[in-house]
């Protein structure tokens, strides 16, 4: 006869076997392997916030199940413009499209981010909300990938290396562009657009390549532009939006605990992002002007270039009239039913086809 110590023991043993099978982090059980590919490399956006989730957080949300390795895409070897179609390929599993740089090839998926469209943050968010619902068919029906996460930089604003009052004074000056619709705005202001990649933009200001550019601004400051510019516009012609996603294929093979897990873990993650980059836009400025409200050591003497009435007009005509009208002419009839669908009221502002 079995004593009542031992049969407790015994099944001791037997419960402390059970929860070691079902532990999602045993030892014995391989580790999910992810490959991530980040957005700019030495940005906050991932310095700060995606690294180390990929890094660190997301082996604690999945109990050590999940392990990724991350890699911003512009030390990949990887053009901006291919991303999507390299995770449609399944080239790229997991992957970080700029919708800007992407929208040469699709117009229609940076509907949210027109330049001149959201001059804040909360116009912004307006706008990514009403569209999500399209973006993620759109990347669904057209590039099999599954839509994890809508992630924004701080507001891409007006650098220039000598002084301006406002968008009036563009004309006849170069300006660095990242995209075409920002270069349709700029020779809408009567400006050159010469389009040039982020880390050439301090080489072309310091060789007279570009007298003023568009870029973040905590970025800017990042890259020591207040050195180089003397003014900087406070309103936001851009944000520079992107897409987190996944190939679907790759998608479907994850089991449904760990797909919940990391569905959770990066609408976090996008949340911390969205807080950030309305908190850094302000800092950019402050830090780039030297103004209170810095919280980094190098600061700059930048003059703040305040909105006047006539900038917040002159905005909203250049979206009616050029920007809009440019992109519904680049992007066809489906790209005037999907904003008038979703950005139409929130706007008031009704697309056409010419």
């Amino acid at each position: 006869m079995v004593s009542p110590t031992r049969r407790v023991l015994s099944c001791l043993v037997l419960l402390a076997g059970l929860l070691a099978a079902a532990a999602p982090g045993r030892a014995d059980t391989p580790p999910i392997r992810l490959k991530v590919v980040g957005g700019l490399a030495d940005v906050s956006q991932y310095v700060r916030f995606e690294e180390p989730f990929w890094r660190q957080r997301i082996g604690e949300l999945t109990g050590g199940r999940v392990q990724a390795e991350v890699a911003p895409f512009d030390r990949s070897g990887i053009r901006g413009a291919e991303m999507l179609q390299l995770m449609r390929l399944g080239v790229v599993p997991f992957g970080t499209a700029l919708l800007a740089v992407v929208a040469a090839e699709d117009p229609e998926l940076n509907a949210a981010d027109l330049p001149a469209l959201s001059p804040d943050m909360a116009t912004l968010r307006r706008a990514v909300t009403a569209y999500r619902p399209h973006l993620e068919r759109t990347l669904h029906e057209r590039y099999q990938i599954e839509l994890l996460g809508v992630y924004t930089y701080p507001a891409q604003v007006l650098f220039c290396a000598r002084p301006f009052s406002g968008l009036s004074d563009i004309a006849r000056r170069r300006v660095r562009t990242s995209s075409v619709g920002q270069s349709e705005m700029v020779e809408a202001l009567g400006g050159i657009a010469v389009v040039t990649p982020f880390a050439e933009i301090v080489p072309a200001m310091r060789a007279g390549v570009v007298e003023c550019a568009i870029t973040g601004t905590l970025s800017g400051h990042a890259i020591g532009l207040f050195e180089h510019a003397t003014h900087v516009h406070a309103m936001a012609l851009s944000w520079g939006l992107s897409v987190f996603g996944a190939n679907s294929a790759a998608w479907a093979a994850l089991p449904p605990t760990v797909q919940a897990a990391i569905r959770r873990g990066v609408a976090d993650l996008e949340q911390q992002i969205w807080e950030a980059a309305d908190r850094e836009t302000g800092e950019g400025l402050a830090c780039n002007s030297g103004r209170p409200g810095c919280s980094l050591a190098r600061r700059g003497s930048m003059t703040v270039v305040p909105v006047s009435d006539a900038d917040a007009d002159r905005r909203r005509r250049l979206l009616t009239e050029v920007v809009l009208p440019r992109w519904v002419g680049r992007c066809g009839p489906d790209c005037v039913t999907a904003w008038n669908a979703s950005l139409a009221e929130p706007f008031g502002i009704v697309a056409k086809n010419d």
